[in-house]
């Protein structure tokens, strides 16, 4: 994100009613996880959730779902100043390509103190709803921190860091926590990281997603939230942001026509065969 007296589009923040809304949940910090008292194998571990992960992501581009963006930008006494809204259908073509049909776009008040990067539309497909696959995982350094639950369910929590920057490309750098039993991410805290042009001033906030069991058997991604100062260096700006995934359904991108057989139309010279009297 970029701050020329313009809001960078970060990611999503949520709207002043939902802002003001004293049950609001509110992005949980890291807490420390314990060793679990059985033995633990992290490679073994790793290895299986990954190899789950790629299935994960390879289901997930037939589902169709409704992905609502919302940000703030707020003010010293963290009032808003500024917002952005935008709700979209995501739909994944058969060759897996993600397209985004936007449905509600309503006049953006952003613009007056963050702009909207390159980096932040990648972080927003690609890194909130993170995705640790096997074909990832050795761009990354994973360190198992211990068992621990996310809400009721037992975790293992492993640390994430990528090994190094690639230009042009967005990692995730912070913490997973994966379902003991599925295998799955189910909880990501951290921020999204890459290569910057030198002089270049962006920041990113620190989020929490979080999944839920949709089709009973893969976790989705249903929601991401993040509330941060930007540390710009003319000037720190507040943020809040809140993407939604619902709606989700099963689309298969691949049909089968079935033909029957043909049937030949009389010649016009033919004459036509009378039915027979009783």
């Amino acid at each position: 994100m970029r701050r020329i007296a313009r809001i960078a589009w970060l990611l999503a923040v949520c709207l002043p009613g939902w802002a003001d809304d004293p049950n609001k949940a509110q992005a949980s910090p890291a807490a420390a996880a314990s060793p679990s008292a059985a033995a633990v194998n992290p490679e073994e571990i790793i290895a299986k959730f990954a190899a789950k992960e790629k299935e994960f992501a390879t289901a997930r581009e037939n589902y169709t779902y409704r992905q609502t963006v919302k940000v703030e930008a707020l003010d010293d006494s963290g009032a808003p100043e500024g917002k952005y809204e935008l709700v979209s259908d995501i739909v994944f073509s058969p060759d897996g390509k993600r397209t985004e049909h936007v449905v509600y776009a309503p006049v953006s008040t952003l613009s007056d103190y963050l702009l909207l990067t390159p980096e932040d539309e990648q972080d927003l497909r690609n890194v909130q709803p993170f995705v640790l696959t096997s074909d990832q995982i050795s761009e990354y350094d994973i360190r198992y921190l211990g068992k621990q639950n996310a809400d009721e369910i037992s975790c293992y929590v492993f640390s994430v860091k990528p090994k190094k920057l690639v230009s042009g490309k967005r990692y995730f750098e912070g913490q997973i926590w994966v379902d003991d039993r599925d295998f799955q991410i189910v909880k990501t805290l951290g921020k999204a990281v890459g290569q910057l042009k030198r002089g270049e001033d962006q920041q990113f906030p620190k989020f929490e997603t979080l999944r839920e069991q949709i089709d009973g058997k893969y976790w989705f991604p249903t929601y991401t939230y993040a509330d941060d100062t930007l540390h710009f260096k003319d000037h720190p700006q507040k943020i809040r942001m809140l993407v939604t995934y619902k709606d989700y359904k099963k689309f298969e991108g691949k049909a089968t026509i079935h033909f029957g057989d043909v049937v030949e139309e009389p010649k016009k010279d033919q004459p036509k065969t009378e039915p027979k009297k009783p």
